[in-house]
């Protein structure tokens, strides 16, 4: 199995074709950090400062899935710039 550019290695999928929909996934990690951001701070102004410190921990956890799903969705369309992709794809 060749490494596709992009592309961890081990991982299936390809990045004309990916494992993932990237669109859905970098829609669920905007909406997860939304509200991982809210949580943390409605947290620490109600003085649970491990809960905030949990919500905040999670919300760069969903930051970190933006940047990776950015990067494959810019290597995609390096790839093949006159296809459209929908929400699903």
């Amino acid at each position: 199995m060749t490494t596709q550019p992009g592309q961890p290695p081990g991982r299936r999928g390809t990045i004309g074709r990916p494992y993932s929909a990237l669109n859905t996934r970098l829609i669920l990690a905007s909406i997860g950090l939304v509200i991982m951001v809210a949580f943390a701070v409605l947290l620490a102004l109600a003085d649970q400062p491990v809960l905030a410190a949990i919500a905040a921990a999670l919300a760069v956890v969903a930051v970190i899935d933006i940047l990776v799903v950015i990067r494959r969705i810019r290597i995609r369309h390096r790839e093949d710039p006159n296809r459209r992709y929908s929400v699903f794809e």
